[in-house]
C-alpha cells in the first residue's frame, strides 16, 4: 500500500474546540522542560488533547535536531486519534498514521485524510516508502516488540530516520495506571487495581501491556546491521541525564521513557 496522497489535508487535525499546544513554554533541554512535561502527564486523563499536543510539539523539536521535516513523509505508528498530526504539518511534513483500534482513531473526532487502520506488527506500507517512522508509547503495548521494531526499519527508506520512544517496564510509570505496584508483579498490580476500582485497568498485563527493558532495546538496536544509533536518551529528562544509559540497573528505573533515534543504512 502506498501512503502518499496528493492532497494536503487541513492544518488543524482536531475539532475546533480542542486546545492545541503550538508554542512550547520552554526553550532549553534542561530541568524546566522536564518539569513541564512531567506536570503535563498528571493532566493527561482530563486533558488528553492538551497533553498530547504538547508531547507532539516537543517531539517535532527533538526530531529537528537530526533532520529537517519539511517535505518529509512521516508515519506515526500507533497514532491514536491523530493528536500529533498538527505539529508535524506545522513543521512542513506530510503525515499519515496507522492505528489498529477504531475507538482510538475516533477518540478526538478527527476526521481527515491520512488515517490507516493496521497493526504495528505488520505495517500496511511498502518497504522503504517512509522518510521518517515515528512511534511514541506503543512498544510496551505489543506482544512482540522486536517484530514491531523490525517493521519500523522495513518501511523506512535507506537514509531515513526512526524515532522510537516507549515507557520501560521498571520505570516508575512502567505499570501505567497500576504503577507503582507493578514492581511487585504485573498480575498482582492488576488484581489490586481491580479490587480498589471495581473494574480492570485499561492496560492489562500480559494482554495489552508487556515488560520491555532499556537493556533489551539498546541491545536489539546495536545488533542490527541495517540501522545506526544516532542517539539514545531518557525522553523527558535533561540532556545530561543520557549518561544514565551506561549504568545497568539504574537506567531501567531512572530513564522513565527511553527515546532512540536510528538511521536506516
Amino acid at each position: 500500500m502506498s501512503p502518499v496522497g496528493s492532497e494536503a489535508p487541513p492544518a488543524n487535525g482536531s475539532s475546533e474546540d480542542t486546545p492545541l499546544v503550538r508554542t512550547l513554554p520552554y526553550s532549553g533541554w534542561g530541568l524546566g522542560r522536564s518539569k513541564t512535561l512531567f506536570l503535563a502527564h498528571r493532566k493527561e486523563p482530563v486533558d488528553p488533547a492538551g497533553f498530547y499536543s504538547l508531547i507532539a510539539a516537543d517531539s517535532v523539536r527533538q526530531l529537528q535536531r537530526y533532520t529537517s521535516l519539511t517535505g518529509q513523509l512521516i508515519l506515526d505508528v500507533g497514532g491514536g486519534p491523530g493528536y500529533f498530526r498538527s505539529a508535524f504539518l506545522d513543521a512542513g511534513a506530510r503525515y499519515v498514521w496507522v492505528e489498529p483500534d477504531v475507538s482510538e482513531m475516533e477518540a478526538a473526532s478527527i476526521d481527515v485524510p491520512g488515517r490507516v487502520r493496521g497493526s504495528a506488527l505488520d505495517l500496511p506500507f511498502l518497504t522503504g516508502s517512509i522518510d521518517l517512522c515515528y512511534t511514541s508509547n506503543v512498544l510496551e503495548h505489543v506482544p512482540d516488540p522486536w517484530r514491531m521494531c523490525s517493521e519500523l526499519v522495513r518501511v523506512t527508506r535507506p537514509g531515513g530516520l526512526i524515532f522510537l520512544s516507549y515507557t520501560n517496564w521498571l520505570s516508575p510509570w512502567g505499570g501505567h495506571e497500576t504503577a507503582p505496584w507493578h514492581y511487585l508483579g504485573g498480575d498482582r498490580a492488576a488484581a489490586r487495581f481491580e479490587r480498589r476500582k471495581g473494574h480492570a485497568p485499561k492496560n492489562i498485563y500480559g494482554r495489552t501491556l508487556f515488560p520491555v527493558s532499556v537493556a533489551d532495546t539498546l541491545s536489539w538496536a546495536r545488533r542490527r546491521s541495517d540501522v545506526e544509533v544516532l542517539d539514545a536518551m531518557p525522553r523527558y529528562l535533561p540532556d545530561w541525564a543520557k549518561h544514565i544509559l551506561k549504568v545497568p540497573g539504574a537506567r531501567e528505573i531512572v530513564t522513565w521513557n527511553l527515546a532512540m533515534v536510528l538511521r536506516k543504512r
